[in-house]
């Protein structure tokens, strides 16, 4: 895990319980301090026994750039948070955070069946709080989803038109929204906010929950935000930083590793405890 800061990743907890599950002794994930203008000689540097590595801020776009080969989702969204070595040395790029969402949301409803017997459903409607690297995952999430168009709500227009050509490449409408309209737009099926902590508290005393919505919040630390009690107390359904950081390591994990499905409940169970120390 790559980043900056770093020391507070859980990464290394949740990977390193996948591994000793696995039964992959041989296997260690670290935290490793690196700025962006770092990150090219870091990966230069790594021997063939590095088998990948997960990106977090700031480093996602950094990283597209470095890598050979990457995943459509990862172009399209402009980010990509996992770097996996190939047979041949060369690196291949992925944003696991889309799927991570995706997941997520569809556990919990969210989503346009799909398949054979699938019921013809109206898209999702999915607003986005903020215009950063996990709000381009957010609406690469909503575009697999099934939305057919996202309101993005941000402080400064310019971070709006910053992702019209990523809203363009997933083929959605992008909808922007001033920070002063958010409440209004919190009339959706789900709700996904990637602000920092403390930017988004300030909306709770006027937002209005709607029946049967999910609100998801890219954060975990402190925990629950303002916005999450104020779901939780309005009985809408709450997902967090820790259930987005759990689902994408499991991909991240089978592309290192080459083992067929992760250990989730391992990994899952290795997550908690270690949340409990920390409180």
């Amino acid at each position: 895990m790559c980043g900056k800061p770093i020391a507070h990743s859980l990464s290394p907890v949740i990977h390193n319980a996948g591994f000793a599950a696995s039964g992959l002794s041989g296997w260690t994930y670290e935290a490793i301090e690196c700025a962006e203008s770092e990150l090219p000689d870091l990966v230069a540097g790594l021997g063939p026994e590095w088998a990948g590595l997960s990106l977090t801020m700031p480093l996602k776009e950094a990283a597209l750039r470095i890598a050979d080969v990457a995943t459509p989702v990862a172009i399209a969204a402009g980010v990509a948070n996992t770097l996996v070595r190939q047979p041949d040395g060369s690196w291949h790029a992925d944003n696991t955070d889309v799927g991570g969402m995706v997941r997520v949301l569809r556990e919990a409803g969210i989503g346009v069946s799909r398949g054979r017997h699938a019921v013809k459903e109206a898209p999702p409607r999915i607003t986005v709080l903020g215009g950063g690297g996990t709000a381009r995952a957010a609406l690469a999430a909503a575009a697999e989803l099934g939305a057919e168009s996202v309101t993005v709500v941000t402080r400064r227009a310019e971070a709006r038109d910053e992702l019209e050509p990523v809203a363009v490449a997933l083929g959605i409408k992008l909808e922007g929204a001033g920070w002063a309209d958010a409440p209004g737009a919190f009339e959706a099926d789900a709700v996904i906010s990637t602000v920092p902590k403390g930017a988004a508290d300030q909306l709770v005393d006027d937002v209005k929950w709607l029946a049967g919505s999910v609100y998801f919040d890219a954060l975990y630390d402190p925990w629950p935000t303002p916005l999450a009690a104020s779901a939780t107390e309005a009985d809408v359904p709450v997902f967090s930083g820790l259930d987005l950081l759990l689902a994408q390591a499991l991909s991240q994990f089978e592309q290192f590793t080459g083992v067929d499905a992760a250990p989730e409940d391992a990994m899952r169970a290795a997550l908690d405890e270690a949340v409990k120390k920390r409180k």
